[in-house]
């Protein structure tokens, strides 16, 4: 007796060109090919959110930059040079400022990334790519009929999920097509 292995999906043809060259998203953006010429990032779902290994590297960074400004507020202490001490001082303290700001900024990210990422995820796990048309459809119908830009399918998964205000100036600028669906609290252009 055979055994049967787990089917494959069934394939939709698009239903921009009617073409078979049809993957998901997700299989799209894994392509290393598309990595190369940008189309994963045109199709992510979600803005890069920075690791917290970037932040401890970002305080690092900045602990040892006020730590060389505050060396050298001392040393102008040390031999009565006026100027080392204030600038010392100074850029000690505005470097910290900063080093704080840096990080604050960068868990602000990576919570409002986590929060929108399951909505982002759910958008864009059935969401297909056709790359003989180079548009984003969905084979069900739902959320939307039809297909869109990989710039127009950026905007809408990323305004739903939250990252609206994240997006290039390619994204931003697109218009979304009339009929897609507004989750409650969002607006009929999504941005």
């Amino acid at each position: 007796m055979e055994s049967v292995g787990a089917e494959e999906p069934a394939r939709a043809n698009c239903p921009g060109c009617g073409g078979a060259e049809v993957r998901t998203v997700q299989e799209t953006c894994a392509d290393p090919a598309s990595v190369h010429d940008g189309l994963s990032d045109r199709l992510a779902s979600g803005p890069v959110m920075p690791s917290r290994g970037d932040s401890w590297l970002h305080f690092v960074e900045g602990a040892l930059m006020t730590g060389v400004c505050a060396g050298l507020a001392y040393s102008g202490v040390q031999d009565d040079k006026p100027l080392y001490t204030i600038g010392g001082s100074l850029l000690a303290v505005l470097l910290l400022i900063g080093t704080v700001v840096v990080i604050r900024g960068e868990a602000r990210e990576r919570r409002v990334v986590a929060a929108g990422r399951a909505r982002a995820e759910e958008l864009s796990r059935s969401a297909s790519y056709c790359s003989g048309c180079a548009s984003v459809f969905y084979a069900d119908g739902t959320p939307w009929q039809g297909v869109l830009t990989p710039e127009q399918y950026q905007k809408y998964v990323w305004t739903e999920a939250g990252y609206g205000t994240r997006l290039d100036a390619r994204a931003k600028d697109v218009a979304l097509p009339p009929g897609i669906p507004v989750r409650q609290g969002g607006t009929p252009d999504h941005a």
